[in-house]
C-alpha cells in the first residue's frame, strides 16, 4: 500500500468520525460531484418555484391550463416501437369539462362549446389524445399544445371582407393575365405554323 493510499484512508477515517470533509493533497474530499449545480451556476437559487397562474383579467386566452383540472390517464401506443411499446405507458388522453372550464375566457368558452359540440360526450367532457412520440411526457406536452392551438384558434380575429376597391382591382388583375396567357399561347402557335414546310397544294 502506498502513500497516498495510506493518507487516503486516514483521512476518510478522520472525516467519518468527526462528520465533517477532510483535504488530501490540497483537494476537498467529499461526495458532491464537480458538476454539480452550486459549482456551475454558483450564487443561483437551486430551489424548484412554481410560478403562479397569471391573473384572468384578461378576456384573452394566456396558453395558462391548471393540471389538476384535467383528467389525465395513460396507456399503451400503437404503432412501431418494438417490445418497448408493449411494455411502457406512453399514450396520454387528457379530458375536461369544457363547460366547468373557468379558465378559458367566458367568450371563448361558449364559442368552444359551440364548434366542438360534435367532440364533446354526453357528459360534457372533451377528449385529446396523443401518441406522437414514445416518451410519456412529450406526448403529455403535444396534448397541452393542441388544446392550446384549439382554444386559441377561436380567439383568433377574422380577417375584414375586401373592400369594392380591392376587388375590382383583382378582376382587372385576372383580365390581365388572361389577355397575357392568350397571346403567349397565340405567339406559340404562330412559331409552331412557321416551322412546318409547304404543303403539295402551295407548289
Amino acid at each position: 500500500m502506498n502513500k497516498i493510499t495510506s493518507a487516503f484512508i486516514r483521512v476518510l477515517r478522520q472525516s467519518s468520525s468527526s462528520g465533517g470533509t477532510g483535504t488530501l493533497l490540497g483537494r476537498q474530499l467529499s461526495y458532491k460531484s464537480d458538476l454539480s449545480l452550486d459549482t456551475i451556476y454558483p450564487g443561483a437559487r437551486l430551489q424548484i418555484y412554481t410560478p403562479p397562474p397569471p391573473s384572468s383579467g384578461s378576456d384573452k386566452f394566456s396558453g395558462f391550463i391548471p393540471m389538476d383540472r384535467l383528467e389525465i390517464t395513460y396507456s399503451r401506443s400503437s404503432g412501431p416501437g418494438g417490445q418497448h411499446v408493449n411494455t411502457v405507458n406512453t399514450k396520454v388522453d387528457v379530458r375536461f369539462k369544457v363547460e366547468q372550464a373557468d379558465w378559458i375566457p367566458e367568450q371563448t368558452r361558449q364559442k368552444l362549446l359551440k364548434v366542438l359540440a360534435n367532440r364533446i360526450t354526453k357528459d360534457g367532457y372533451f377528449y385529446i389524445k396523443s401518441d406522437l412520440t414514445r416518451s410519456q411526457q412529450m406526448n403529455l406536452a403535444d396534448a397541452l399544445e393542441k388544446l392550446r392551438t384549439i382554444i386559441r384558434s377561436q380567439e383568433a380575429v377574422a380577417a375584414a371582407p375586401p373592400s369594392e376597391e380591392t376587388l375590382e382591382k383583382l378582376r382587372r388583375r385576372q383580365e390581365r393575365a388572361v389577355r397575357e396567357r392568350l397571346q403567349l399561347k397565340r405567339g406559340r402557335a404562330q412559331v409552331k405554323a412557321d416551322r412546318q414546310g409547304p404543303s403539295g397544294l402551295d407548289l
